[in-house]
């Protein structure tokens, strides 16, 4: 072989930018071989070696681990292929690392204490079965004796938290806050219980043009009244709740028209279920379940449920 064409490992160095120690690891790795060596045992390059470690430095540089770039510098493995396995690592490595972004993002928001952000962390690494396992232990016990209601799928869907495979610091902490409801056995109850009466207040045939699900035709009937700050106690205030009342009514299988004293009984037994429906902790699992599903959250219902209660604890009747 013609010396002349040859290249020391300094001359290497000068032309491609490496240090002659890189070179070194290199040439010893088996990616650049020296094409010769001089008779002290220094090592020559061929003019190819240029663009071979230049190959090399760009694979590396991309984080392709030295196995594989010696595989692909011997074309052994496509390169596109290569190119093809790293970058799906790489998918990987950069939710894993979104992931913990979102948790220390949500600790520092809330200040968290060791243990709550090992929890945190600890929810967030839970795969999709083992999220899928928690949901369905908390809906199997809210839910029992439900499943053969017609309303079971509407309702277990209106209640199922869907966190997705990469949660925001906000659905991280929803998150957490939902799993600590799911394991608060005097929520599980109030929830199964609200949950028994959602699936039985449907009013069948509503002519009133209100929500079939009670809780939204309060929602849709008061709301207005509250913004206009009705007293409940008032004659308007009973106008409003009749046709909530009627639909209750309907609910129950009540005929129209059925007395003064009937109908009072049937507005303090609805006074009574949203009596019972109105759980703050009703309101927080609706925020925190329309946090973790990327949905809008719902208007607190707290209010228009107090101020219903009021109206139908009076006795006015319209």
């Amino acid at each position: 072989m013609n010396g002349d064409a040859l290249l020391s490992i300094g001359e290497l160095a000068r032309r491609t930018g490496l240090s002659v120690r890189t070179i070194r690891f290199y040439s010893d790795a088996g990616l650049v071989p020296p094409a010769d060596r001089t008779r002290a045992g220094y090592r020559r390059y061929d003019a190819g070696a240029v663009a071979r470690l230049d190959l090399v430095r760009t694979l590396r540089e991309l984080g392709l681990d030295l196995a594989t770039v010696r595989k692909v510098v011997e074309r052994e493995v496509p390169l596109s292929e290569a190119a093809a396995a790293h970058a799906e690592a790489l998918d990987v490595q950069i939710r894993v690392l979104q992931q913990r972004r979102a948790v220390l993002t949500a600790a520092a928001g809330r200040g968290s204490t060791p243990e709550e952000l090992g929890l945190l962390h600890r929810l967030t690494r839970l795969s999709g079965r083992e999220r899928q396992c928690l949901v369905d232990d908390f809906l199997g016990a809210v839910l029992d004796g439900l499943r053969a209601h017609p309303a079971y799928t509407a309702v277990a869907r209106s209640l199922t938290p869907e966190p997705p495979g990469l949660p925001d610091p906000e659905q991280v902490v929803a998150w957490a806050e939902l799993a600590e409801l799911f394991q608060d056995a005097d929520f599980r109850s109030s929830v199964h219980r609200m949950a028994g009466e959602l699936a039985a207040d449907r009013a069948r045939d509503d002519t009133t043009g209100l929500p079939l699900v009670l809780a939204e035709a309060v929602r849709a009937r008061v709301g207005p009244a509250l913004a206009a700050g009705v007293d409940p106690a008032s004659a308007t205030a009973a106008a409003v709740m009749a046709p909530v009342v009627a639909h209750y009514g309907r609910v129950l299988g009540h005929a129209e028209g059925r007395g003064t004293t009937a109908d009072a009984m049937l507005r303090h037994r609805l006074a009574d279920r949203l009596e019972h429906m109105n759980d703050p902790r009703r309101d927080q699992y609706l925020r925190l379940l329309a946090v973790v599903n990327g949905r809008p959250v719902p208007a607190n219902l707290a209010p228009a449920l107090d101020w219903s209660v009021r109206a139908l604890r009076t006795t006015r009747r319209v």
